[in-house]
């Protein structure tokens, strides 16, 4: 059982910002140019920015949080991004971010945020000398008071299907206590992987690169399980022989594998 740190006695606001970075990817095996294109316009439909619009605004709505201004675009040729500026809500008791644990999926979650943002971007991608398309989602969201984003995390990955995750928390500043003493930091935390659901820690090879010092925390994720048919654009593994299932699934897995370690492999 892991114990919270005590209550701060603050003097004024709260002034730590603490800020969630993750980028999501998908892969696809798309072997002719058609099923490259049909596969980015798939994307580019499937998350548009309406659609991530009304993921960031789920968000807000779960961790109780006001929506002031809202700013989306779709580019030509492929990808969308969203910005959203949010204002706090009143921090009802029990509310506050004091220990760590999985963050509740969104029918539970509540929390607080403080001149704040959330930001999404998509960028689909695919090359014509290769075979694997993929796409990449980068979510920011940051938070000035007594709430960490963490909370949300937990909805933010349910929201996407991701073979590869790559999580960095950052605790930013420091708050002053009614005596005067700085602190950089309001909450305890050893990992990212501690405020993950139990289901997506069974889904995912996870490890961590921490700078507790820096109180900056790392963590990369990459799926477990591998069934070749959902990675399949436009064919299904019958039009596949023997010989080609396995070239194209090692080609899956390395890609994967190169996203996870980000490099590329020998």
């Amino acid at each position: 059982m892991i114990k919270p740190l005590p209550r701060l006695k603050l003097h004024g606001f709260n002034n730590l910002t603490k800020s969630l970075s993750f980028n999501i990817y998908d892969i696809c095996y798309t072997a002719t140019e058609q099923q490259r294109q049909h596969y980015i316009e798939y994307i580019d439909e499937e998350y548009n920015a309406e659609r991530l619009t009304s993921i960031l605004t789920e968000v807000a709505s779960i961790i109780d949080a006001n929506i002031l201004n809202i700013a989306r675009q779709d580019y030509d040729p492929q990808g969308a991004s969203v910005t959203m500026l949010i204002s706090e809500e009143p921090v009802h008791q029990g509310h506050e971010f004091t220990d760590e644990r999985p963050g509740p999926l969104p029918e539970s979650v509540v929390g607080h945020l403080d001149k704040s943002h959330l930001t999404v971007h998509t960028y689909p991608e695919s090359h014509p000398n290769n075979e694997i398309s993929s796409f990449r989602v980068d979510i920011d969201v940051s938070t000035c008071g007594v709430i960490s984003p963490l909370k949300a995390l937990n909805y933010l990955i349910h929201s996407f299907d991701s073979d590869v995750v790559v999580l960095d928390y950052r605790v930013r500043g420091f708050t002053r206590d009614v005596r005067g003493r700085k602190h950089f930091i309001d909450h305890k935390i050893h990992s990212i992987q501690n405020f993950l659901a139990r289901d997506t820690q069974r889904r995912y090879q996870m490890i961590d690169v921490n700078v507790y010092e820096e109180n900056l925390y790392h963590t990369k994720m990459l799926l477990r399980d591998f069934d070749l048919d959902s990675y399949l654009f436009g064919i299904s593994v019958d039009d596949l022989d023997s010989r080609q299932r396995k070239t194209v699934e090692r080609r899956l897995k390395r890609e994967m594998e190169e996203l996870f370690q980000g490099r590329n492999l020998r």
